[in-house]
């Protein structure tokens, strides 16, 4: 019997992101061990991060595949849960600091990925009934973020929450995707303006009280090491070790508080370039993703989020954290199980 063309397509479609995906993975891997080679460099951190992130991609897929509802579910929860945890100590720290994630840590990154999950379940839902309590579940959540204490978790939460609203009623999915993608790129070039001294002064003045003057500081140190080798970079895991703003605070976890500017700093011009190849990736993955454009672009938003968080902030130095992005990508990726109708394509 003859394959439908629609099954045809997916199955390209996915094929496609698949090997895109595994390329890119294989090539931050390589590359974090050849930035630490001949020297002092740590590329255990960045092997965990990648082993965390494929790993839960690999779970999404699979479980988006039979149960995709339940699983987005139970991601949701297990997130929230983290997220309330993660207000004294998070399971999977790398980030080797008695200090609290803060605002852009791991708490905002949690309560995005529940309130991520929540929407992408909804948005798959077959029953209105369900996909109105799952919605009113993810706003109780998001509102929560104070209550957490972070302001900036709300903020991002209510963002994919709201996002996730319009969605229902795009049938076109290349558009939101790219907003997505404009957004970070916004983000990233807001970063480096700030950390080179590249914006006026008065904005600078309110972009430091917001983002705290020693984290700029140490953007400005990441800037420098740069500099001093944008090939290789300084080695993974060595940025505490040779920034001075680092070596003069108390309880320091060594990390400049971006995953930007710590790749940058670390792993070179190319270790930036290949964390922003990852992130396309997944951009990618879900323009060719067979599920409903209402699930893509929810995901969509809540990754952009956690981007945004991990631009600013320590997010991707959780386990927890790296490995939740990987699931919700899966999810929102997985072709439909043998025997059902692919859901959407790439419009």
């Amino acid at each position: 019997m003859a394959v439908p063309a629609s099954r045809s397509v997916a199955h390209e479609q996915g094929g496609t992101s698949d090997v895109v995906g595994a390329a890119v993975f294989v090539g931050c891997a390589v590359w974090a061990l050849v930035s630490a080679a001949g020297r002092e460099g740590r590329p255990e951190g960045v092997l965990l991060a990648l082993l965390a992130v494929a790993a839960g991609y690999t779970c999404g897929r699979i479980a988006g595949s039979l149960a995709p509802v339940a699983t987005a579910v139970t991601l949701a929860v297990a997130a929230y849960i983290l997220a309330v945890v993660a207000r004294h100590d998070v399971p999977g720290d790398t980030a080797e600091s008695a200090a609290a994630p803060g605002d852009t840590g791991a708490v905002a990154a949690l309560l995005i990925l529940a309130v991520g999950a929540a929407c992408c379940a909804a948005a798959a839902a077959e029953a209105p009934r369900s996909r109105t309590a799952l919605l009113v579940v993810a706003a109780v959540a998001a509102v929560t973020g104070p209550v957490l204490g972070s302001v900036a978790g709300l903020v991002a939460a209510v963002g994919v929450l709201l996002c996730a609203l319009a969605a229902a009623r795009m049938r076109h999915r290349s558009l939101g995707l790219a907003g997505f993608a404009g957004a970070t790129c916004l983000m990233v070039g807001a970063s480096w303006a700030v950390a080179v001294r590249a914006v006026p002064e008065g904005l600078a003045a309110s972009l430091e009280g917001q983002l705290t003057a020693h984290r700029v500081l140490l953007w400005e140190d990441a800037v420098d090491l740069v500099r001093a080798n944008p090939l290789l970079g300084a080695g993974p895991d060595r940025f505490g070790e040779l920034s001075p703003t680092a070596l003069e605070s108390l309880n320091s976890d060594g990390k400049p508080h971006s995953a930007l500017f710590q790749l940058a700093a670390e792993q070179g011009v190319v270790g930036a370039l290949l964390l922003g190849a990852a992130f396309g990736w997944l951009l990618y993955a879900l323009w060719r993703s067979p599920r409903a454009t209402p699930v893509v672009l929810t995901a969509g938003a809540a990754l952009t989020a956690l981007a945004a968080v991990a631009t600013v902030g320590n997010a991707l130095s959780f386990t927890p954290v790296t490995a939740g992005a990987g699931l919700l990508a899966g999810l929102a990726t997985a072709r439909p199980a043998d025997g059902a109708t692919p859901e959407g394509r790439p419009g």
